[in-house]
This record gives C-alpha cells, sequence and structure tokens, in this order.
C-alpha cells in the first residue's frame, strides 16, 4: 500500500516537474550548467519511482569508491537511461536519436548527455574527444555501455572506447552489473517502440531492478587496450552467471539503498 502511495505521488509529479524542466532546458548553458545536472538526477528518481520500478543498488565493493570514475554497465532495458543516472552523477553516452526524442530529448541535452552516431566512425572519434574533455571537468563523471547499445539480457562483446578513454585518462573504470529480475518486462528488443516498453515496464510482474556496484578497476595495470576491454568483458560474464543463477561465488551483498520517495 505505500509503494502504491508513493507511486501515485510521483506520477502526480512528474508531470509538472517534466514541464518545468523542458522550459529550464531552453536557458542558456552557462545559466543551467550549475543546477541542472542534479534536476536532472531528481527527475530521474522521480520517473523511477512513478514506473513502480523497486531500484537497488547492491554494494560488492572492498575499497573506497574512486573521486572520479568512468562508469560501465551492461544494456538490457531503456529503463537504465534513468536508473543510472538516478543512482550516480554522471554524464551519460547516448545515440543520437535520443537528442531529437520529444521533450526528453531537450531535457537530456540540458543534464549534459553526451551523443554519439554509432554508425559514424567520424561521431564516434568526436565522442571519445567529448567524454575526455568532460572528464576534465572534475565535477561529475562519465557513463556509458560498451555493449554499444541496448544488446539485450545476455552479455554482448565490449566495444573499446571506454577502455581506451580510461588508459588514456589514468581514471578508473567503475563496473556496475544490472539486473532485473523480470527480464521479459524489462529488456528492450528491437521492434519495441519505448512508449511500449515503458507500458510492459510499468505491468512487470516483479519491478525490481538490482544493479550490482563492484571495486572500480585501475588502468595502471594494463598496457594493452585489448587485454583491458577482454579482462574486464570476462569480469562481466562472471558476474552474469553468478548473479542470474544465485552462485555461491557471489557473497549476498550489503543494499546501500533502495530508490524511493524521501
Amino acid at each position: 500500500m505505500k509503494r502504491l502511495l508513493l507511486q501515485i505521488i510521483a506520477l502526480l509529479l512528474f508531470l509538472p516537474v517534466t514541464l518545468t524542466m523542458w522550459l529550464l532546458a531552453w536557458l542558456p548553458d552557462r545559466l543551467n550548467r550549475s543546477y541542472y545536472p542534479r534536476l536532472f538526477q531528481y527527475w530521474s528518481h522521480l520517473f523511477a519511482v512513478a514506473l513502480g520500478v523497486q531500484l537497488r543498488l547492491n554494494n560488492h565493493q572492498k575499497k573506497a569508491m574512486p573521486q572520479q570514475y568512468i562508469l560501465i554497465a551492461n544494456h538490457p532495458s531503456a529503463f537504465e537511461d534513468i536508473g543510472i543516472p538516478a543512482l550516480f552523477q554522471v554524464h551519460s553516452l547516448a545515440k543520437i536519436g535520443v537528442k531529437h526524442w520529444w521533450v526528453v530529448g531537450q531535457i537530456s541535452v540540458a543534464a549534459g548527455t553526451l551523443f554519439v552516431n554509432r554508425r559514424s566512425k567520424t561521431s564516434r572519434r568526436q565522442a571519445v574527444r567529448n567524454m575526455i574533455h568532460s572528464l576534465e571537468d572534475k565535477h561529475w563523471n562519465i557513463g556509458l555501455y560498451p555493449e554499444g547499445g541496448c544488446k539485450g539480457k545476455d552479455i554482448q562483446p565490449f566495444l573499446k572506447g571506454a577502455f581506451e578513454i580510461s588508459l588514456h585518462t589514468g581514471i578508473p573504470i567503475l563496473p556496475v552489473f544490472l539486473h532485473y529480475l523480470d527480464e521479459e518486462a524489462f529488456v528492450w528488443l528491437e521492434g519495441v517502440s519505448l512508449p511500449e516498453k515503458i507500458v510492459q515496464i510499468l505491468k512487470a510482474h516483479n519491478h525490481r531492478a538490482d544493479y550490482h556496484l563492484f571495486d572500480a578497476i585501475d588502468p595502471r595495470q594494463y598496457h594493452d587496450l585489448n587485454e583491458y576491454k577482454a579482462d574486464v568483458h570476462q569480469k562481466y560474464l562472471a558476474w552474469e552467471q553468478a548473479i542470474k543463477f544465485n552462485s555461491p561465488s557471489l557473497s549476498e551483498p550489503p543494499i546501500i539503498g533502495e530508490l524511493n520517495m524521501r
């Protein structure tokens, strides 16, 4: 009952907050820069609660969080486009099409989202430069999906961009493994529109989303880009087996928190 009440409150707040953010998004970047990314984090939080998603951050870390990081995650669903920024202070990398989405596109631009046309080598190289420039700001981190897009529930091969940036800047990779208990409802497959996927998430039999946070990976232990990428990919494959199939090799983590209306 309490969760349903919170969802109703979030739904009532979501439209006026979205309209306010959309109007503010048209202001010059120099005016928005100081506050808008954090407002976007609150909006993402609100969106998650409005969808009824129980977003949990499970901490497997044994070391302290780095001051700055390059967050990577698997990308099974459209939900992580709000799930990740709801939990982490990151400028996300998104496909160029998001920039042109109605209302959400302008909000994403104002929030500092970085965009890439994955079919264009020139655009991909420019995206790398933009991410390095964003990291030089020091106040925020970047978040991206090394599978190169929304690839379904099974881990796919990684692209090199995140690891190239990490080696170039010396900034560690922060790995997060995403697991939705009702995969059928959350996984975004080709041919399903975003509004259809939102409806499917609302109707999910289990709304729990477990985001598993692991220790940051120091690029200084690698001298070869392919070795770095392959090693992290193998970690994800191991986490996939351990988390999805409840392997005893992965101990029960402390939960940092469940996202709710506070």
